[in-house]
């Protein structure tokens, strides 16, 4: 018997020490899943930092982007009424001299060829 209780000595050390190692590979996955779950956490909190920073983002570029388009509305408006106005202008212009010329024929003295 002295032989079977020192074989189940050995046993039950043995059995001690791969408690004890499972439950030190168990602290250090613990440590490891509380690091992870911290890390996790900080990186959830970034990303709702960053969701928010992307939708001020986007809101502030829609304004942006109407407002662009509205300047560039504006501009093709002027430029065509620019247009219009050079072209009456050019209009004017040409009917003024026609004018002056048949003003000018019609004030000038007539030559004694006329008489």
């Amino acid at each position: 018997m002295t032989q079977q209780g020192a074989a189940l000595q050995t046993y039950n050390n043995e059995l001690v020490k791969c408690i004890e190692e499972l439950c030190s590979k168990r602290e250090d996955l613990n440590r490891l899943i509380q690091q992870e779950e911290a890390e996790k956490t900080r990186l959830q909190h970034d990303v709702r930092v960053l969701t928010e920073k992307l939708s001020r983002v986007n809101e502030s570029l829609a304004r942006r982007l109407s407002a662009r388009a509205d300047f560039d509305r504006t501009i093709a408006e002027t430029e065509a009424a620019y247009m219009k106005i050079l072209e009456s202008s050019q209009t004017l212009l040409s009917v003024l001299k026609k004018e002056t010329g048949n003003l000018t024929k019609a004030t000038e003295p007539r030559s004694s060829k006329d008489h």
